[in-house]
């Protein structure tokens, strides 16, 4: 099942970015919907708040996860909490993820304006396609969305639920990426090409990862009974 969900996120990722690629001006259509007025809709106090909440909660996920395995440790046993394996597995997803591809290798190098610093939306800088590494912008730019990256993070957890729950779970951390990454759009400070490929990238990692992390090859195989276990212990008359 995961390989499927790793291809697909995989083709869906190369079809965003050569649709993005061939029509650029697809993102300032995207980025105008936003726009009243001149201005971008989400810069309001609620924005502000709401981006602040965005941006916390896959912190603070983390955070109670740590704490319940912390607790757990200490002899807490009926702390729901991860095994160190899944804690080591959310660590890891969201250091080389959001941490070091997103913020420190990608936004920090493609130069690319966000909307509310284009020209072509009210601000003083030229428009750049995904692509172009070429733009005005000098750091922390606008390909790929952090916030949107952080935000799909969290599948990582939903992935760890009980299992009658995982879907719920898993529903919810697109929903909340979703949410986050139109948000991002709403105060100008990402284009739509910036929240899809950021949320494609994320929920590779965190699939590719999760199958890394929990493999069962390797270990051990069940011992198999003897074929004729059961006939014997018929005849001696021992409980099955």
């Amino acid at each position: 099942m995961y390989r499927k969900a790793i291809f697909a996120a995989l083709a869906l990722l190369i079809l965003t970015g050569a649709l993005f690629a061939l029509t650029p001006e697809l993102d300032l259509a995207a980025a105008r919907l936003f726009l009243k007025n001149g201005a971008f809709v989400g810069i309001t106090p609620l924005g502000e708040a709401l981006r602040t909440l965005g941006y916390q909660a896959p912190f603070w996920l983390l955070g109670m996860a740590f704490s319940g395995w912390a607790l757990r440790r200490l002899g807490f046993a009926k702390v729901p909490a991860p095994s160190s394996r899944s804690l080591i597995f959310l660590v890891l997803t969201l250091v080389v993820g959001p941490g070091l591809l997103v913020n420190l290798a990608l936004k920090n190098h493609s130069h690319r304006p966000r909307p509310v610093q284009t020209v072509e939306l009210g601000g003083k800088w030229e428009f750049r396609p995904w692509y172009r590494f070429d733009g005005q912008c000098e750091k922390n730019c606008s390909f790929v969305s952090g916030e949107a990256s952080s935000a799909f993070w969290t599948l990582g957890p939903a992935l760890l639920a009980p299992p009658p729950a995982r879907p719920y779970a898993v529903i919810g951390a697109l929903a909340f990426g979703t949410s986050v990454a139109a948000l991002r759009m709403a105060v100008g400070g990402h284009y739509l090409s910036d929240c899809l490929i950021s949320a494609l990238l994320t929920i590779l990692l965190v699939l590719g990862f999760h199958g890394w992390c929990f493999s069962r090859r390797g270990q051990p195989r069940a011992r198999e009974a003897p074929p004729d276990a059961d006939r014997d212990l018929r005849h001696t008359g021992a409980p099955l």
